[in-house]
């Protein structure tokens, strides 16, 4: 467990390497990342990946169309998603490397699927290397007196990371809610005086999607449309009798006008949303010609700001503690920030732009008593 840059996917690479080579394991290798696209990139084929790491009489094979490393000595791996643990059902293996299990959207159901594969062999191992998230599966493991834990901290392997990485994100980030996660590799749990708790969203979180009688889209755009400027904040929640649901986080970084429009638009006829819901501070006309220019039959209601953030998120934190409002899974990110949410108005150092999106969707859906008029094109 450790910070980024660490050199947590070369230990697990290299902790792979000794297995294949060693010929004593009697059976297959599961690569496992959040996605199998991810497995490739990053375990596989990046710079700190299997293929780079291996001299060239040792190096593996790679299958690209079936996602398999065969060895010289007839080792083999195989490619497998943390996203989908029903791919667990059938394969077999004696080891598995698992690779930023943080991130996995159904990381106990993943993991507990790849414990029954893993039945080769007279002693099946695994190894995870993961940047710290709370999420239900790290605090599981972390609590069982089986499991060995490494720490690495990002300035730790300062010798093989740029110096101005370094430079610019200790100093931007160091003694933060977010560097002490992210560089320093802690586990941190909440924020102490943050508007939401992670146990309460676990506790109120739906595997899936009721019967929704109004579906928002609600969008929270940066200021420019740079790769310096914060995320866009897309955020889809939806009304059931008289509670609301957060469905999907579409945000994306960087954010230009023209992509988070045709995202925006895209989620509202994916969701099938009743309107989109855009924050107008920052250029209302911007706003409203960016949908038209993807979609004008897009109906869009304007919301504009007229208090900070932290008071006006604080009304639809009070929605949470009367367990009004659930969550489906796969929403980490907008978890995260929500959990590192402070008074300063912003979360881990940076603007909210996903609780801003989160704060307007709950704020129409279910604390607006007077509707502003919907604008449509």
């Amino acid at each position: 467990m450790g910070g980024r840059g660490s050199g947590k996917t070369r230990a697990g690479a290299e902790w792979v390497r000794r297995c294949a080579t060693s010929g004593i394991l009697g059976g297959p290798i599961a690569l496992v990342g959040e996605t199998l696209d991810q497995a490739r990139a990053v375990m596989v084929e990046g710079e700190s990946g299997l293929l780079s790491i291996h001299p060239a009489h040792q190096r593996p094979k790679f299958d690209r169309s079936r996602g398999r490393l065969e060895w010289p000595n007839g080792a083999e791996a195989l490619l497998m998603s943390g996203s989908d643990p029903e791919r667990f059902r059938g394969p077999q293996f004696a080891a598995a490397w698992c690779d930023e299990i943080g991130k996995w959207p159904n990381g106990e159901q993943a993991w507990d699927m790849l414990q029954f594969a893993l039945r080769l062999g007279q002693a099946p191992r695994q190894v995870a290397t993961t940047t710290p998230r709370p999420t239900k599966l790290l605090r599981r493991l972390l609590s069982d007196p089986l499991t060995v834990l490494t720490k690495m901290k990002t300035a730790e392997n300062a010798i093989n990371l740029a110096p101005t990485f370094l430079t610019q994100v200790t100093g931007r980030y160091a003694g933060t809610y977010l560097g002490r996660q992210e560089l320093d590799g802690e586990l941190i749990e909440d924020l102490p005086d943050a508007l939401w708790r992670r146990a309460e969203l676990e506790a109120a979180r739906l595997e899936v999607a009721p019967d929704m009688r109004r579906v928002i889209i609600a969008v929270d755009p940066p200021v420019t449309g740079t790769a310096r400027s914060d995320a866009c904040g897309i955020i889809v929640a939806g009304q059931y009798a008289d509670k609301a649901v957060i469905v999907a986080d579409r945000s994306i970084k960087p954010a230009r006008p023209l992509v988070w429009a045709r995202l925006a638009v895209d989620a509202y006829h994916v969701f099938e949303a009743d309107a989109v819901v855009a924050e107008v501070n920052q250029g209302g006309d911007l706003v409203r010609e960016m949908i038209a220019q993807i979609d004008p039959g897009v109906p869009v209601i304007d919301v504009r700001a007229t208090r900070g953030k932290w008071v006006r998120a604080e009304p639809v934190a009070a929605l949470y503690g009367r367990k009004m409002v659930s969550h489906l899974p796969g929403l980490i990110e907008l978890e995260d920030e929500m959990c590192g949410f402070g008074p300063d108005g912003k979360s881990g150092g940076h603007s909210p732009d996903r609780v801003d999106a989160l704060v307007w969707a709950l704020t129409e859906l279910m604390l607006d008593k007077h509707k502003p008029r919907i604008r449509g094109f």
